[in-house]
């Protein structure tokens, strides 16, 4: 596969280039390396695509994240409680797990513990490769890698999606690169708060 297109937001990019130049250089490889045509497996039950060969999302996300384990990016976990009572959540978004669950439960509210995962992550880098449905792309650029960057986990989040011409090969309901750049640059030059690189792929 190849890279189509590259978006990046709070200097994203340039912050990879720069700081950590060899990871760039893997995700290229990775991405150079997966084999589009060995992912075409699915056949189509769609109305309008019946029989069809397409491309498979899971064998594609599989490929990547087995490409990116055998280059020891490994998963990582983000964990923090929650609560009902809007003031402690705000009060409380910014602090250590224990001192959340201190903080909420001496206000008398109930501290629910919850967390983020990422599959994908080295020297402070997470990689999300997204072929699964549209609104999975949302929730990890606004939450999941927010949350592992204000965590202080990261300190960049990459997202791998297919470009158009890809993901109409795919079922239905699979985002896209132009679509989600969209829904980024909408939001302003300064949301989400977390450097980002998007890459659009393509076979």
């Amino acid at each position: 596969m190849k890279i189509a297109e590259i978006y990046s937001h709070l200097n994203g990019l340039e912050y990879l280039q720069i700081h950590l130049p060899e990871l760039w250089e893997e995700i290229q490889e990775v991405i150079e390396f997966v084999d589009a045509e060995a992912c075409k497996t699915k056949k189509s039950k769609e109305k309008k695509k019946v029989g069809k060969l397409l491309y498979s999302p899971i064998e594609m996300n599989k490929k990547f994240k087995e490409l990116l384990e055998n280059k020891n990016w490994k998963e990582s976990r983000t964990q923090y409680y929650v609560t009902a009572n809007a003031k402690m959540a705000r009060e409380t978004l910014w602090q250590e797990p224990a001192k959340q669950k201190e903080i909420i439960e001496a206000s008398g509210s109930e501290a629910l513990y919850t967390y983020n995962q990422t599959d994908l992550v080295k020297e402070r880098v997470a990689v999300e490769v997204q072929f699964g449905k549209y609104f999975s792309v949302a929730y990890d650029l606004f939450v999941k890698h927010m949350a592992f960057y204000v965590g202080d986990k990261i300190d960049l989040g990459i997202e791998i999606l297919p470009m158009k011409v890809l993901a109409s090969e795919m079922s239905s309901g699979v985002p896209y690169y132009e679509g989600e750049l969209y829904n980024i640059i909408r939001q302003g030059r300064n949301t989400p708060a977390v450097p980002l690189i998007i890459i659009g792929i393509s076979q």
